[in-house]
């Protein structure tokens, strides 16, 4: 638990969108309430966090079916929350555009920000006391993958440093054709309350959206962004592929192992 000089880490889940890599199993129903394996979809983020002991949570939700996450999720406690909040998002606009109406909920404490289709077979928990123990700037977590083309991807410095060190960042692409690395960003990001101020410079890049990648570009640019090897497998679920292969490795091996 944080001290009493340290706030707490927020919890916000980013769950709107229109699901539209999905369609047609997204027309009747919200992306994230679909079921990977046994569960649906937006259970495996609210796991994440509070199995890293974040139960204050905002979920971010939007299109034409977000009273459906009231009537699943209630209040939250089979989750063992006493309150889950709740904020709409009009239209996609990124994730960055989704995270910016999380400000007020935030009110200054960092947070934990999870996307709502990203599963993860182990736990966050070292991640999040590694940011607890600092409690600013800004950490995400990398996870080797075969597809990098796909997400956010770092770039490291050449000279790697001694074995067994972190290699450096020096820059993180989205979506490179040509990815230099294997090692993409995963969907857990840690920020403190500067990332609103970044946001509101962000200009809407070729897909007309306000790219995560962007926001933490500035804090690598500053010098205040750290990171982490995911332990275990990830995956997203946000395409017919990715959500199959999520389904299997939840049957095979679980997901959100306390």
């Amino acid at each position: 638990m944080p001290s009493m000089s340290q706030p707490p880490i927020k919890g916000i889940i980013l769950a709107g969108g229109l699901g539209s890599r999905l369609h047609p199993l997204t027309k009747i129903t919200n992306k994230h309430l679909l079921p990977v394996f046994d569960q649906p979809m937006i259970h495996y983020p609210i796991k994440t966090l509070v199995n890293a002991g974040i139960k204050d949570i905002l979920i971010v939700t939007g299109g034409n079916h977000a009273g459906d996450f009231l009537r699943l999720l209630g209040n939250g406690n089979e989750f063992g929350l006493k309150h889950i909040n709740y904020t709409y998002q009009e239209g996609e606009g990124g994730i960055a555009d989704a995270l910016r109406l999380a400000e007020h909920f935030c009110d200054g404490d960092p947070m934990c920000v999870v996307l709502g289709d990203n599963i993860i077979q182990n736990n966050i928990r070292a991640a999040a006391e590694a940011y607890r123990q600092k409690g600013s700037g800004a950490r995400i977590l990398l996870s080797r993958v075969p597809d990098p083309e796909r997400f956010g991807v770092a770039r490291f410095a050449a000279d790697d440093g001694p074995p067994g060190a972190l290699r450096k960042i020096v820059e993180l692409i989205e979506k490179p054709e040509n990815p230099p690395s294997d090692c993409a960003v995963i969907g857990v990001y840690f920020f403190d309350s500067w990332v609103f101020d970044i946001i509101r410079t962000l200009k809407p890049s070729k897909r007309n959206e306000l790219e995560i990648t962007e926001v933490n570009n500035a804090y690598l640019r500053a010098g205040l962004l750290e990171h982490s090897m995911l332990d275990g497998w990830w995956t997203d679920a946000g395409t017919f592929d990715s959500l199959l292969r999520a389904s299997n490795l939840v049957k095979s091996d679980g997901a959100n192992n306390l």
